[in-house]
């Protein structure tokens, strides 16, 4: 009995001194963020009157606090945006609108609303205080547990560098773990070192010599004036040393460059030729199997185009899933179009490819109407999604975009799936018996008329989603099937009507040349030299790279 209660006393002891502890626990932390936060309002509180030298002082003990509205407020001051209520020296951030400012506490983010002009005063700075913000805020962005933010100021300081920013490229060079960063950071301190009047000769130079080992294209924007010559002859950097050095790094950067160029043509021109590929490989199976003239393909593209802008409509709020739905209404549009197209009119012309090339140009200007009636004839914008936005940053001379490195591997998908759909179904044994020997194929009890309907829809389909790619590219507008018509139809030519490894390669090999002509020759006359390169090989090749083979396209 003793023990059971003496049991029952040492639990009650234990629950009252955890009671009694708790709350302290609990309290110190919250007691030191309000200290925290007291500290700073304090400190913010003396701006209003304080002189300009007071100032110094006081922004260097905002940046000390690090409090979370440390870097906001330095960054408010830079750009003029801090400003105090006069009635209750209150300090806001302000944005000017048409009645004045509309201002927000600084410590409580309470919206006051709009103000008069003269009832709130900014927070003045002279220039000596704005040179002491930029090095304060880069020491923020600099020591951000965010790499991309450190990343990104470094780039910025690389980019326009100031001896203000010194003392805080060298702090982060101290603390920074990763070694990536790391060797940016030193970029940084170089051409902070090249720029400033405090530096001398032979750490200049070091800090040349380090910048042409670096691939970087502000590298370069740094050391050219180095080695420019005045009117009279004379040279901007009078040092020969310094300017020999600056001579050999820009010499490395140049070179460096030039091979970065060539990588950044060959990705424009694999890009370009997946759009080619796209709006091609459609054409190039009607044409094929059917050997139908199809004018009105572009205006298939178009349509596609015209559906992912339809889809985008309707899923205002999902305009990254949107992309992937309209790629199969893209091509149940465009291919239902084609379907409706072969069974209204082109199967009445077969074997009249004159009256077939007319009649198919006839369709395109009736669609292209038909699109000016329902959407008007202005340009429509589609909205590229998050994750088709920006640039990929390989280094600091290249960068890819993202939206067309997709549309290379979208492509090369299509093409796969296309090769499969030939080779593995039913439907693609069929479609390709016809285009070998359309009457052995027919004899065979295959029908031929539904293979063509169906060919030439899928055809139609594969250009609807050509159309979703483009219109990640350029402007969705009712001519914009006519700017790929004619590069299509050289595509297929080149590469061998039917043939769908030669279309590949045509369009690839017509995209990388068209981009690597456009900087020596101009873009039209780029164009001009590949038709006439086509016009010469067909000569000596007239069914193309690879030609198909088979006893009906022998005879």
């Amino acid at each position: 009995m003793l023990l059971r209660r003496s049991f029952w006393v040492l639990i009650l002891a234990l629950l009252s001194c955890s009671m009694l502890t708790l709350p302290v626990q609990a309290q110190s932390l919250p007691d030191e963020q309000h200290q925290m936060t007291d500290d700073f309002a304090a400190v913010l509180h003396k701006l209003p009157k304080a002189k300009f030298s007071e100032k110094s002082s006081l922004i260097e003990q905002i940046a000390d606090q690090k409090h979370a509205k440390s870097e906001a407020v330095l960054e408010a001051m830079l750009e003029a945006r801090l400003f105090y209520r006069k009635s209750d020296k209150i300090i806001v951030f302000a944005d000017k609108v048409d009645a004045g400012y509309h201002i927000v506490d600084v410590l409580s983010d309470e919206d006051y609303g709009e103000i008069g002009k003269r009832k709130v005063k900014k927070v003045s700075v002279n220039n000596s205080l704005r040179r002491e913000l930029k090095s304060l805020i880069a020491r923020f962005q600099l020591e951000s547990e965010d790499i991309e933010k450190r990343t990104q100021a470094i780039q910025n300081i690389i980019k326009s560098p100031d001896p203000v920013f010194a003392a805080s490229v060298a702090r982060a060079i101290d603390v920074e773990q990763d070694s990536a960063v790391r060797q940016q950071l030193l970029t940084a301190q170089a051409a902070v070192r090249l720029v400033s009047d405090d530096t001398d000769k032979e750490s200049k130079i070091a800090a040349i010599v380090l910048l042409g080992e670096v691939t970087d294209k502000n590298a370069i924007a740094l050391l050219a004036p180095l080695v420019e010559q005045k009117e009279d002859g004379t040279y901007v950097e009078t040092d020969e040393d310094i300017r020999v050095a600056a001579q050999v790094s820009l010499k490395k950067l140049h070179e460096r460059e030039g091979m970065y160029s060539i990588v950044e043509n060959l990705f424009f021109g694999v890009s370009l030729g997946s759009v080619l590929l796209l709006a091609a490989v459609g054409l190039a199976i009607t044409f094929g199997v059917m050997g139908v003239i199809n004018m009105a393909h572009g205006e298939m593209i178009m349509l596609g185009a015209y559906t992912t802008y339809v889809v985008q409509l309707v899923m205002p709020n999902h305009i990254g899933a949107s992309l992937i739905v309209a790629i199969p209404a893209a091509f149940l549009v465009s291919g239902t179009m084609g379907v409706i197209i072969e069974r209204t009119v082109i199967r009445h012309l077969y074997g009249r490819p004159l009256e077939t090339l007319l009649a198919t140009f006839g369709l395109s200007l009736v669609l292209q109407q038909l699109v000016r009636t329902i959407f008007s004839p202005l340009n429509r914008s589609v909205i590229t999604p998050e994750w088709m936005s920006g640039s990929w940053h390989v280094n600091g001379m290249l960068s890819l975009t993202y939206n067309r490195l997709y549309i290379i591997i979208f492509s090369l998908l299509v093409l796969g799936g296309l090769v499969l759909l030939m080779r593995r179904t039913f439907f693609g044994l069929q479609m390709r018996a016809v285009t070998q020997n359309r009457p052995m194929a027919s004899s065979m009890g295959i029908r031929t008329g539904w293979v063509d309907a169906l060919t030439f829809g899928l055809g139609s389909g594969i250009a609807g989603i050509a159309g979703v790619a483009l219109s990640q590219l350029t402007n969705v507008g009712p001519n914009l099937g006519q700017a790929y018509i004619i590069d299509s139809f050289l595509v297929v030519v080149f590469g061998g009507v039917g043939n769908l490894f030669g279309t590949f390669f045509a369009a690839m090999s017509l995209g990388i040349a068209n981009k690597f002509f456009e900087p020596l020759v101009g873009a039209v006359l780029a164009k001009i030299l590949i038709l006439v390169f086509i016009i010469l090989f067909i000569q000596r090749r007239p069914r193309g790279l690879f030609a198909i083979k088979g006893r009906f396209v022998e005879d």
